[in-house]
C-alpha cells in the first residue's frame, strides 16, 4: 500500500507547536494541554455516531454476538485495556468484548515488526477466536489505512457480521467501509505523526463510552453505580458495600449482611427493592429479564 503521509491528518506538522522543543517545561506541557482540549470537541462532534454504534452493539449482545476491537500499535493497545475492563467491572464474560490486536498479545509491550501491515495476519486472527456474523468487528486505526484493520474488517464484512470504526482522520478507506463509522478529527499532533496523542484520547474516550454505554443498556448499571462490579479484592469488596449503602440508603453494616447472604451486589439490591427474599425467586426474575434490574422489578410488580 503506497501511503502518501501528507494527506493524512495526524501525520501533518502543527504550527502551533512547531517551536515546542525551544518552549520552558511550563510552555510545553500548557500547548499540550491546549491540544488536548480540542479532543473533546472532536468527540463530541460525532456523538450521534457514536450513539448508532452503542445501539447496534447491544443488538449484538441481545442476540449472543460479541464486541471485537482490531487495531494495532497504539490503536490495538487502547482496545485491549478497554476490553480486558469490561470483565470486571460488569461481570462479563472474557469473550463477549474483545481485542484482537496485529501481532498479538506480546505486541501490547513490544512493536512486531510488520504486522499492522498483513491483511492475512487479520483473517487468521479472527478465524482463531470463530468470528461468526453475531458479531460486531470494530475497527480502531488513526489514520483509517493500516492494512491489518482493512482485511480484518472486509473479513468481517464477507461473513456479515455488524461492523464499525474508530478513526480520526477525514475521508478514511475504513470509514468506506464499515456500517456504523465514527469520525472524530482531532487534527495535527503536537509531535508531528505522533497519534499516541490526540488521537489516542479520542480513541479512549470513545472505547469508554461504546462499552459503558452498551452495558448501562444491558442493565449493567443502577443509578450510575455498578451493580455487576466483581468483588475479588478488598477495595471492590468494600465498593460493592458502598454501592448497596448508596442505593438503599442503609448501614455498612447492613449492606456487609446483605453481600454475605446473596453474594452479589445486584441479588442483594433486587431483594431489598422487591421485598422478595428468596433466592432462586430472585434468579428467576433477573434471568428473565436478562439481568435488568428495571426490567425484573416491572415484572415482579415493583
Amino acid at each position: 500500500m503506497n501511503i502518501d503521509l501528507k494527506k493524512i491528518g495526524t501525520e501533518k506538522r502543527n504550527l502551533r507547536t512547531i517551536h515546542i522543543d525551544q518552549m520552558s517545561t511550563e510552555e510545553m506541557v500548557r500547548a499540550m494541554n491546549e491540544e488536548d482540549k480540542i479532543v473533546a470537541y472532536a468527540v463530541e462532534a460525532v456523538l450521534p455516531q457514536i450513539a448508532k454504534t452503542v445501539d447496534a452493539i447491544v443488538k449484538t449482545f441481545e442476540a449472543g454476538g460479541r464486541m471485537i476491537y482490531l487495531g494495532a500499535g497504539t490503536s490495538g493497545r487502547i482496545g485491549l485495556i478497554d476490553a480486558v475492563e469490561c470483565q470486571p467491572t460488569f461481570s462479563v464474560s472474557p469473550d463477549m468484548v474483545q481485542c484482537i490486536m496485529a501481532g498479538g498479545m506480546k505486541a501490547m509491550v513490544k512493536a512486531v515488526e510488520g504486522a499492522e501491515d498483513n491483511k492475512v495476519m487479520a483473517v487468521e486472527d479472527l478465524k482463531a477466536i470463530n468470528l461468526s456474523n453475531l458479531d460486531i468487528v470494530i475497527g480502531i486505526a488513526a489514520s483509517g489505512r493500516t492494512p491489518y484493520v482493512i482485511g480484518g474488517i472486509e473479513y468481517a464484512k464477507k461473513l456479515g457480521c455488524l461492523t464499525s470504526c474508530i478513526v480520526t482522520s477525514v475521508n478514511s478507506e475504513l470509514a468506506s467501509l464499515v456500517s456504523y463509522p465514527i469520525e472524530a478529527i482531532t487534527g495535527a499532533e503536537p509531535l508531528t505523526g505522533s497519534t499516541r496523542m490526540k488521537s489516542g484520547t479520542a480513541q479512549k474516550m470513545i472505547c469508554n463510552m461504546l462499552s459503558t454505554a452498551s452495558m448501562i443498556k444491558m442493565g449493567k448499571v443502577y443509578e450510575n453505580l455498578m451493580i455487576d462490579v466483581q468483588a475479588t479484592n478488598e477495595k471492590l469488596v468494600k465498593r460493592a458495600q458502598s454501592i448497596l449503602e448508596e442505593a438503599l440508603q442503609i448501614s455498612n453494616e447492613e449492606a456487609t449482611l446483605l453481600l454475605q447472604k446473596y453474594h452479589t451486589v445486584k441479588k442483594a439490591l433486587f431483594s431489598q427493592l422487591s421485598g422478595i427474599q428468596d433466592e432462586i425467586t430472585i434468579d428467576q426474575f433477573l434471568n428473565a429479564a436478562g439481568g435488568n434490574i428495571h426490567k425484573a422489578l416491572k415484572e415482579a410488580g415493583k
